[in-house]
C-alpha cells in the first residue's frame, strides 16, 4: 500500500506514504486515493480529513516519472491519473485539509487545489517544474488560479524550476492560512480538522459545497480548455526526456528544499 489512512474521532488522516520518492504518485497511488475518498462519502465515522505526506522532505511531488501513461493520438482527449486523485473529483463534501511539510510541486496541486485550506511547516516550498521539462502547466496552474494571485501563480508557472515559493511568501499571499515549526504541519492541521469533525455534518457539507460552487463555473470552463492547450504546447516526449535528465543530473525536482534557486 502506498497510502495510509487513519480514523479517530471523526478525522481521517491520509499520509501519501512513498517517502523515498518523495511521495510522488503511480498509478497505484493514484487509485488508492480515488478509492479513499469516495469511501469516506459512506463512513459515518468521517466527518473531516487531513491529507499529508510521510517523510518531512515533500508532501507530494506529482506524478512519479517512472510511470508510462500512454496517450491517444486525438488532441481533444488526455489520460491523465491525476485527475480523480482530489476529494471533490470523487463528490466528496466532507471538509479536507492539506498539510503541508517540504517540496508540494507539480501534481501536487491537484490535491491542494481541491482542499479547504492549506497549513503548511516554515520549510515548506512551492514549485511547478512543468515548463522546465517542455511540458504545460494547465491543470495544475487551473487549480492554483482558485488560491492564489494571478501575478503569483503566473511567476510560479511560467517560471519552472527556477522559482520556488517558501511558506511564508504563500501564507503573505493567501495560499497558506497557518504557519507551523517544521514537522508539525499534521499535528496542527489534525486540531483544526478536530474542530471541524465536532460541527454537524450536513451543515458543514453544505458550506463547503457552497463555497466550491462560488469558483466552481469559472474552473469548469478553464478545464474544458486543458486537453488542447496541452496537446499543443507540450514538447514531443523524447524531447520532454532530455531536458529531465538533463535537470537531474543538476539535482532537479528531487533536490531538497535548501537546494534548486532561492526560495522567496
Amino acid at each position: 500500500m502506498t497510502l495510509r489512512t487513519e480514523i479517530e474521532d471523526g478525522v481521517a488522516l491520509v499520509t501519501l506514504d512513498r517517502p523515498e520518492r518523495h511521495n510522488a504518485i503511480d498509478l497505484d497511488t493514484a487509485a488508492e486515493l480515488a478509492a479513499t475518498w469516495r469511501a469516506f462519502r459512506f463512513d459515518d465515522a468521517v466527518r473531516a480529513a487531513v491529507v499529508t505526506g510521510a517523510g518531512g522532505r515533500a508532501f507530494c511531488t506529482g506524478i512519479d516519472r517512472s510511470v508510462d501513461v500512454p496517450q491517444p493520438p486525438s488532441p481533444y482527449s488526455l489520460d491523465d491519473p491525476l485527475l480523480r486523485i482530489g476529494p471533490k473529483a470523487n463528490d466528496l463534501w466532507k471538509p479536507v485539509i492539506a498539510a503541508v511539510d517540504g517540496m508540494a510541486c507539480g501534481g501536487a496541486f491537484y490535491l491542494l487545489g481541491e482542499a479547504e485550506f492549506l497549513i503548511a511547516s516554515e520549510n515548506a516550498t512551492f514549485f511547478d517544474p512543468h515548463t522546465t521539462y517542455g511540458m504545460v502547466s494547465a491543470y495544475e496552474s487551473i487549480a492554483m488560479a482558485q488560491r492564489m494571485p494571478y501575478g503569483e501563480i503566473a511567476r510560479l508557472a511560467l517560471m519552472g524550476t527556477a522559482e520556488r515559493l517558501g511558506a511564508s511568501r504563500a501564507y503573505e499571499t493567501g495560499l497558506v492560512s497557518e504557519l507551523t515549526a517544521p514537522g508539525a504541519a499534521a499535528e496542527v492541521a489534525l486540531r483544526r480538522a478536530a474542530v471541524l469533525a465536532a460541527q454537524p455534518t450536513g451543515p458543514v457539507q453544505g458550506t463547503v459545497r457552497a463555497l466550491w460552487a462560488a469558483r466552481e463555473a469559472a474552473r469548469t470552463q478553464a478545464l474544458a480548455h486543458a486537453p488542447q492547450l496541452i496537446a499543443l504546447g507540450n514538447l514531443p516526449p523524447d524531447q520532454q526526456a532530455r531536458l529531465f535528465a538533463a535537470r537531474t543530473r543538476r539535482g532537479g525536482r528531487d533536490e531538497g528544499p535548501g537546494g534548486g534557486p532561492p526560495v522567496r
